[in-house]
């Protein structure tokens, strides 16, 4: 389980409830006493909005980073920025994971990865604009397209020096992407997994979400769950999420029955 902390006082999903700092740190010790491994600090919510420089987007993340680090020694931190000049400065101060969500916007992130031995989440935006909704985007095949556009970026950072291990794939749903688009990455996504490379999947409260079910932002957990379970029976790996304990119950029942993971405990009928 990844979850989501932002250090942003317009995020979508919890409105600035996590933009205090203090506010910021219980969320991540929330989130690991709910047995979350990793922490995805964003410092700039995606859609359109105020023009954050590099300068603030530093001074929301990495003194969080390192004041994180110190207290979770074996947490997991990601950060979710797309410059190279943040993600440089985050590592430093103990990031483990730059998530770059707009897919390579910047090209120099692969060698900041290579540079301080981090993992890179490589993301598919179809070559829409940092901070930008799609508009009236196509695709021949928005699976296809994904896929190649993904593990292109993902040998990238591999030649770059980038451990293998280290490097994982997004199909990064809503991003230069239509709700049908978003709907059939999941039903396909295990042509992204097919790959060989971690697929991870940040479904949580997401928009394609609320356009199917025509339910706003607060009221899209069964929705997300429901694409979730389809995820994880196609075996997607992480899953970046605001509610991390219905998530992992979802998972694990959904990989249970998948047979890749044993019940807690199996009693029933042997008494």
């Amino acid at each position: 389980m990844m979850a989501i902390v932002n250090r942003t006082p317009d995020s979508f999903y919890d409105k600035g409830a996590t933009w205090a700092e203090d506010a910021a740190f219980d969320r991540v010790a929330l989130v690991v006493e709910q047995g979350a491994e990793i922490v995805d600090i964003g410092g700039i919510k995606a859609a359109p909005g105020e023009e954050i420089g590099v300068a603030e987007e530093k001074a929301r993340v990495v003194d969080f980073v390192a004041r994180v680090r110190e207290t979770h020694p074996g947490l997991v931190i990601s950060v979710d920025t797309w410059r190279a000049e943040v993600a440089d400065a985050v590592c430093a101060a103990g990031a483990d994971v730059i998530n770059d969500a707009w897919g390579g916007a910047d090209p120099e992130l692969v060698d900041v990865a290579a540079k301080h031995g981090a993992a890179i989440i490589c993301t598919h935006t179809g070559g829409v604009r940092v901070r930008t909704r799609p508009h009236r985007i196509e695709y021949e095949d928005v699976v296809a397209s994904a896929v190649a556009d993904t593990t292109a970026y993902a040998e990238r950072a591999l030649a770059a020096g980038v451990d293998r291990e280290s490097i994982v794939i997004d199909p990064a749903h809503d991003f230069g992407k239509n709700t049908f688009h978003s709907l059939e990455v999941t039903r396909r996504l295990g042509e992204m997994v097919d790959t060989g490379w971690p697929v991870l999947v940040s479904l949580s409260n997401k928009d394609f979400v609320g356009e199917t079910l025509d339910k706003p932002v607060g009221e899209r957990l069964t929705g997300t769950l429901a694409a979730t379970s389809v995820c994880a029976l196609a075996g997607a790996r992480i899953y970046r999420v605001h509610e991390v304990v219905a998530t992992r119950e979802t998972v694990d029942m959904v990989w249970s029955i998948a047979g890749r993971r044993r019940p807690a405990r199996a009693i029933r009928g042997l008494a």
